[in-house]
């Protein structure tokens, strides 16, 4: 089998059906590719939306777990895959019709670790309004080290624009964060810096959907407080990564590249602290576990990968700690009360 592409689900039952009208939509053989939906203990429609392609479809399969999270559900869909290479997909995002076929010819003809491509945001769902890529006059990047990708490239921290090689992830035994938001993006680039061979196809091959209320975007306050917890804990994550990589001496670009994700984190969590429930204490017991780390004050945040007069001056304020306070002070009443 070619390709196993997981897909962990909980509650889309509005968005499910188009994921994966989506994945079966594409140029490869049925024997050649298996859709493995975890489903994380939905409570709306979601099982038996997946439970009617399941018997429709001899490649879809459905398993059935209490919620644990999608970290845990894209575990067990890597335990229980067979193919060469593994896609790991969100429930409300989908890909372009017939591109699967081409990445997974070219990942096969490199023999590559991780083969990365390209994605777009949308807010439509809608599977007509996105064109098929011409695949023919598409020609891949260099092939590189991880590191050298990672130095050459202002990657993503999401799973869904990459299909990995299963024998080189179940090498490494690295697995996703449980339990946690971002993890992806600890994942990715722990992935990447083991990688020997990566490359990039320029193929447009998938969407993402922004959906209102999502993990990421919800402004529930617990949602809110997590999302900035797990941003505060990928920064302190990261920072062990770039540790091992400056004590063996790896490219620079690499490690200055890194350090800026690193700094994203920081900062985007201090954006969400001004407008959260948080209260001034909480603000400075985070702060001072990311002071203990490269992580802050942001010195490598500003620069190629976010630039622009917005991120220079919030910079300019966040790395002031007393005006930060001040800053909290200011606006953080004003959200509670709008809460």
């Amino acid at each position: 089998m070619k390709l196993s592409i997981i897909i962990p689900v909980y509650n889309v039952e509005k968005y499910i059906s188009v994921c994966l009208d989506s994945l079966l939509n594409q140029d490869l053989n049925k024997e050649d590719y298996e859709i493995l939906i975890i489903n994380d203990g939905s409570t709306d429609r979601s099982k038996e939306i997946a439970e009617d392609y399941s018997r429709v479809h001899c490649n879809v399969e459905l398993y059935n777990q209490e919620n644990g999270g999608v970290g845990s559900a894209r575990n067990r869909g890597l335990d229980l895959a067979k193919g060469n290479f593994l896609y790991f997909l969100d429930p409300d995002d989908f890909v372009l019709p017939n591109v699967l076929k081409t990445l997974i010819e070219f990942a096969e003809e490199k023999d590559l670790d991780i083969l990365t491509f390209l994605s777009k945001q949308t807010t439509s769902s809608n599977l007509t309004l996105s064109s098929p890529s011409d695949a023919k006059s598409i020609i891949i990047g260099p092939i590189y080290k991880g590191q050298d990708y990672i130095a050459n490239y202002n990657y993503r921290n999401e799973v869904w624009w990459y299909i990995i090689k299963r024998e080189f992830i179940k090498n490494t035994e690295i697995k996703f964060i449980e339990d946690r938001w971002m993890e992806d993006a600890i994942l990715t680039a722990e992935l990447f810096l083991k990688a020997n061979k990566m490359a990039r196809l320029p193929l447009d091959a998938h969407r993402h959907l922004v959906v209102e209320g999502s993990a990421m975007t919800s402004k529930e306050p617990s949602q809110y407080l997590r999302v900035i917890d797990d941003n505060r804990n990928a920064a302190i994550v990261f920072e062990s990564l770039i540790e091992c990589l400056i004590e063996q001496k790896a490219n620079h670009k690499c490690i200055e590249r890194l350090r800026t994700r690193q700094q994203s984190f920081v900062f985007f969590m201090m954006v969400r602290m001004l407008k959260s429930t948080m209260n001034l204490e909480q603000v400075k017991i985070v702060m001072d576990s990311i002071s203990n780390t490269n992580a802050y004050p942001l010195q490598q945040f500003y620069g190629k990968d976010y630039k622009g007069f917005v991120y220079f001056i919030l910079v300019k304020l966040f790395n002031n700690m007393p005006v930060f306070y001040s800053l909290f002070r200011g606006f953080n009443p004003l959200s509670k009360l709008k809460k």
